[in-house]
């Protein structure tokens, strides 16, 4: 694999990485997810977090390819290889979150045997499914160059990308016991961060790939990219100022006190870095058309969108923790690793309190690192491999053309 031979030391490191989160893994299957930070009051964590993040980064790639043929941008075109390969990595990475989450990987079955067609988390599961066949699919038909093929499958995975990042943000805008996430935009708004996040992914992967010299982008083509990305975190953010508008406006107190929280609470540093980082500083870079031509600069910019993007999944889930609606007496089981070993009234806590632990620190870093090697091992057999038959063949069919 030519990309490995290249970059044996990044290899290495991915590999102990990986290695590292899949021991860690183990030890929470045997152990149970009480080697994590998550408890009765704040039942998701950093593996749900981490999961919406790269549901939106595959979305957002999948969606620039396949706009190329749905809208005939036939620019969008040549970079629709290493998108729908950042697709496939991140939506195979996201499925990956929601396994392990589940604590003990064995309950899967019973989604087979008792599925609940109502619960929105069976619709992502089905979505979540369809999307990584359809995107298989699409690899599959353009290694092998099926032009027609690939037109058609990109007008079912252009609303398939849509409808994964929606039905991900129905499974919290469903449920009306969590004041913060019941939403009529919640969708939107995770469409929108799902293409300004995915726009800045394949920004960094292709100057990276340029960098690299294995797939070649031309520059105009970055340019009108990161301008697509200023767009989408226009609206991303003008979403976000309807939402939290409606919530401040006429002052209910359930809007009152999530507002209180995102503004100067426990989780207001990340609201705060996501709009001043994630959207303000990088829309006023790339509003301009000179920024857009400098790369260093789009892919600054970029980095800056996805920080935004991620803390936000931060804030818009653990937000809804900090204040139960519904107490018990004296208060809520704590139901952590720290409460198996307490007595009395010592087991309950009054608000609930959530820090990722190591564990699920060195987990998370396993995935992602699998999710580059994966990414690299891919773009050496569809990117890297492809392009050398093709120099092969060319420099086989000189000599003839020249005889003639």
């Amino acid at each position: 694999m030519e990309l490995f031979k290249r970059n044996k030391v990044l290899t290495a490191i991915l590999a102990i990485l990986v290695v590292a989160g899949v021991g860690c893994w183990i030890y929470q299957l045997a152990t149970g997810l009480t080697v994590t930070g998550m408890n009765n009051g704040t039942s998701w964590g950093l593996y749900i977090t981490s999961f919406m993040f790269f549901v939106g980064l595959s979305a957002g790639g999948l969606i620039v390819a396949s706009s190329a043929s749905v809208f005939h941008i036939e620019k969008f075109k040549q970079v629709a290889l290493p998108a729908v390969i950042l697709s496939t990595v991140c939506i195979c990475l996201a499925g990956m979150f929601v396994l392990i989450d589940l604590g003990n990987i064995a309950n899967i079955w019973r989604l087979f045997v008792s599925p609940n067609p109502t619960s929105p988390l069976l619709w992502d599961i089905v979505v979540i499914t369809c999307y990584l066949v359809i995107n298989i699919l699409y690899l599959v038909n353009m290694h092998r160059g099926n032009d027609h093929a690939v037109s058609i499958i990109s007008r079912f995975a252009l609303p398939v990308a849509i409808l994964v990042h929606s039905v991900t943000a129905w499974i919290f805008g469903l449920q009306i016991s969590m004041e913060g996430w019941y939403s009529a935009i919640l969708a939107p708004i995770f469409v929108a961060s799902a293409m300004d996040s995915g726009l800045g992914l394949l920004l960094i992967t292709l100057v990276a790939l340029n960098a690299l010299k294995i797939f070649e982008t031309p520059k105009k083509l970055i340019t009108s990219l990161a301008g697509l990305m200023a767009t989408c975190v226009a609206v991303d953010a003008f979403f976000i100022f309807c939402e939290l508008l409606t919530m401040a406006y006429p002052g209910t107190e359930a809007g009152n006190i999530i507002l209180s929280e995102l503004f100067a609470g426990p989780t207001a540093p990340f609201f705060w870095v996501e709009v001043i980082v994630g959207l303000v500083v990088p829309f006023v870079l790339m509003v301009f058309a000179k920024n857009r031509e400098n790369t260093k600069l789009v892919v600054f910019a970029s980095a800056c969108v996805m920080l935004g993007v991620f803390f936000k999944r931060i804030w818009l889930l653990f937000t809804s923790f900090i204040t139960p609606n519904i107490f018990g007496a004296p208060g809520i089981i704590a139901g952590s690793s720290v409460a198996a070993h307490t007595t009395g009234i010592d087991v309950f806590v009054l608000y609930s309190a959530y820090a990722p632990t190591a564990i699920e620190i060195v987990v998370v870093l396993g995935v992602v690192a699998l999710g580059v090697l994966g990414f690299m091992f891919l773009s050496s057999k569809l990117i890297v491999e492809k392009g050398a038959m093709k120099a092969k063949k060319a420099s086989a069919s000189e000599p003839a053309a020249i005889k003639a």
